[in-house]
């Protein structure tokens, strides 16, 4: 997908990929703390948390910030660890076990701290970071409009300079602001004269109040209302960045957002496959325990092979972000972390995903009781829906990916290299190499059409998900090949490298069929196709039995 990456050699690409398998033990530890936190201390206030005892919410804050999980990423000078992206990622994993505290936890660590950070003076970072890291404050981010969902940087909110010219006066009202009724202060984003512009409010500012919680299907119990503001005067000091330059702020600061949900969701898939395998040892039907089906064994496997794929993407791009940042000054810090918006869409929409279908095989795995509330799946299930329509629904970010990636395809000069399909190559570099062939296959077929591509998403919808199975398999292969090919590792690339070709082919099938209009066209491109040299198909059902045994027999080789 990067021509330079292209051009490197697989020893390299590996020796350059972070996977789960190098954290230091120090590393390790501070993951193993944020565990604890949410078995210890969380989870047995989930009940509370849930009836938005709020107060009980703001205590396990204020007891995060003193283990210093609220400091991940802010830099040592106002009270951070100044860690990287990595171990961001691995917290916020494990924080993926905490129901609706994760997802006010996320919110207040990334959209509600960062944006100090990254675009915040001085003066800003020394007056709120270090009580955003203590948790003796909570932060939250107000984009959302009524009008303005997806459609974010066009708020109705605005801003006006006072007659004096001191400060600025906000009126508007922001839509389903997480943490709305627990936060100090906010960062609230509304339209100048020169713009889009992100503004420091806090919450005892005349003029600002907070309306009724809202009635939501699942993460009950992190705080969701509406921002209101009328009259509001704001310091010119409290301006985020540059007047007219909020876009900037918003874009950069979801973009990492989405990544960080993307952990976020690998933690709650590990903990509902946790919970099926369990449930599966000890629920018998017909004197057998379920997990001796093979039916349930399948969907064990699979399970744990989305599982394996999204972490390895995952970590391959806070890697890469991390070794962005190193390299960057701060003048470029921000176009860097930019560069990456493809990958945190990509990363979004695979985790998301991925957990919807998760919870939702767990919660058949259960049978009936996993539609009872008695159990903790039914919460899964409805708590994971939101993530697909959160910090950007997938629709948008099917969108960024594939705009970004027609962006690289007129960039660079376009190659053919259906000959690497010829090369002597292990059959998962063959299914990786013919995919992304496939994959300029359509491109070249979009191109040729002169189709207005921005009217016609469902040709976005098709490249973005292309560009998502091969990033998967990509880093899945490159992250089994280092870790030595162990065996469960090495049987999961497989099936992620088998089964992401035969989607491919499904989806330049469908471009295709759509592109070309005379059936001439399409019947030379599809004879290609089907003439392209592939492995052979393997047996996947036997492969996914061999996994579910070993996640039966030792569920903690995936979780």
């Amino acid at each position: 997908m990067d021509k330079i990456e292209d051009q490197m050699t697989t020893e390299e690409r590996m020796a350059n990929l972070f996977s789960p398998e190098d954290f230091h033990d120090e590393e390790l530890l501070i993951g193993k703390t944020a565990e604890m936190f949410i078995k210890q201390e969380v989870s047995p206030n989930i009940p509370s948390i849930e009836q938005h005892q709020h107060e009980v919410t703001r205590k396990l804050f204020q007891r995060a910030g003193n283990l210093g999980l609220l400091a991940i990423e802010v830099p040592e000078a106002y009270g951070g660890l100044e860690l990287t992206k990595k171990i961001s990622g691995l917290v916020a994993e494990k924080m993926g076990f905490g129901g609706s505290f994760s997802v006010s936890y996320n919110i207040h660590v990334g959209v509600g701290t960062l944006p100090y950070v990254y675009f915040g003076d001085e003066q800003q970072k020394q007056e709120y970071l270090p009580k955003l890291t203590s948790g003796e404050w909570i932060g939250a981010y107000a984009l959302t409009e009524s009008d303005a969902g997806s459609d974010a940087l066009h708020p109705k909110t605005n801003a006006v300079l006072n007659e004096d010219g001191s400060a600025w006066v906000l009126n508007g009202e922001k839509q389903w602001i997480t943490n709305a009724r627990l936060a100090d202060v906010f960062v609230v984003f509304a339209k100048t004269n020169e713009g889009m512009t992100a503004f420091i409010v806090e919450r005892t500012f005349q003029g600002v109040s907070v309306g009724p919680e809202e009635e939501k299907m699942g993460i009950k119990g992190s705080s969701t209302a509406t921002l209101i503001l009328e009259d509001v005067e704001v310091p010119k000091k409290n301006i985020l960045g540059d007047v007219g330059k909020g876009h900037k702020v918003a874009m950069n600061i979801l973009n990492m957002a989405r990544l960080k949900l993307a952990f976020s969701n690998i933690g709650t898939s590990k903990q509902a496959l946790q919970l099926a395998v369990n449930y599966g040892k000890e629920r018998k039907q017909f004197n057998t325990s379920l997990v001796n089906f093979t039916m349930i064994q399948e969907k064990l496997a699979n399970m744990a092979i989305a599982i394996y794929g999204a972490e390895s993407a995952a970590y391959r791009t806070a890697g890469e972000m991390d070794d962005a940042i190193d390299s960057a000054d701060k003048v470029m810090l921000v176009n860097k972390i930019s560069d990456f918006a493809m990958e945190c869409a990509l990363n979004k929409v695979n985790c998301s995903e991925m957990l919807g279908k998760i919870v939702d095989e767990a919660v058949q795995i259960h049978g009936g009781y996993g539609y009872m509330q008695d159990y903790e799946v039914e919460r899964l299930y409805r708590d994971a829906r939101i993530s697909r329509i959160f910090e950007g629904t997938n629709e948008i970010n099917r969108l960024t990916i594939s705009k970004i990636l027609l962006n690289r395809y007129a960039k660079a000069a376009t190659s053919n290299n259906a000959s690497t399909a010829d090369q002597p190559l292990e059959r998962n570099h063959q299914y990786i190499q013919l995919s992304k062939y496939l994959l300029q296959i359509a491109l070249t077929a979009i191109s040729n059409a002169h189709i207005n591509i921005e009217h016609e998403q469902e040709y976005m919808r098709l490249l973005a998900d292309m560009v998502k199975v091969i990033y998967v398999m990509e880093s899945s292969l490159l992250r089994t090949e280092k870790a030595g090919n162990e065996k469960i590792k090495r049987l999961m690339t497989d099936i992620l490298c088998e089964e992401g070709y035969r989607r491919m082919e499904e989806f330049v099938v469908e471009i295709i069929s759509a592109t070309e209009t005379t059936e001439q066209k399409r019947r030379l491109w599809l004879d290609e196709i089907r003439h392209l040299s592939i492995p052979i198909y393997q047996n996947l059902f036997m492969l996914k039995r061999e996994i579910a045994k070993n996640i039966i027999d030792n569920p903690k080789s995936i979780i």
